[in-house]
């Protein structure tokens, strides 16, 4: 596997480096190449279906966030602005890392991107102000799809600096706990899970 790509605790889950080149007019980099990502995950990235992407202050945070599967949605975020702690968590029922929390930090050195598969949760948290995030997405976004685990369930334990007073919508700060969410049969199940991703190589 290339040194550009290291895989995440989280199965399937994995975090790319790219270089950058610099000079007087700033800097140049490709935060993804087909030829390093096919080789870590086994499939080239997914056809994009949508590009997002998010401004957020110092102190935001935006998660934890997952798409219900079917039809669920794989992602590819980076940070071209700015920095923040991002968190890949587990949430497929089966998984043999259920309830599991990888972190990155994007916006460092090297550029790091994050590719999310099918079924996993995506929090953030902005390290610095006009933090920039970018998101490539394999579904297009559809509101009813769209679910949340409260970002502070003690159960998962994730690692939110502290010392910064947490910025939270609404929907988040109103989430269920992991267990609540599981127990509703809002969590993606992980056969569901790889079957999807199966259909994006």
């Amino acid at each position: 596997m290339s040194e550009q790509a290291r895989p995440l605790a989280v199965g399937g889950a994995f975090a790319f480096t790219t270089p950058a080149f610099p000079d007087e007019r700033g800097v140049f980099l490709s935060p993804y190449r087909r030829s390093v990502f096919t080789e870590a995950v086994g499939h080239p990235l997914f056809p994009v279906a949508q590009v997002s992407y998010s401004v957020s202050h110092r102190g935001v945070v935006r998660g934890l966030h997952f798409t219900a599967t079917p039809p669920g949605c794989a992602k590819y975020v980076y940070c071209p602005r700015g920095k923040v702690l991002d968190l890949v968590v587990d949430l497929r029922v089966g998984s043999p890392t259920f309830g599991l929390c990888d972190s990155v930090v994007l916006g460092d050195e090297g550029f790091p991107a994050v590719y999310f598969p099918v079924g996993l949760g995506h929090l953030f948290a902005a390290l610095e102000d006009d933090t920039v995030m970018t998101y490539l997405l394999s579904q297009e976004y559809r509101q009813e799809n769209e679910l949340a685990i409260s970002p502070f369930d003690p159960d998962l334990a994730l690692p939110i600096p502290a010392g910064i007073p947490p910025v939270l919508s609404e929907r988040d700060r109103r989430a269920p706990a992991l267990a609540e969410a599981r127990a509703a049969g809002l969590l993606p199940d992980y056969a569901a899970c790889l079957r999807a991703e199966a259909k994006l190589g």
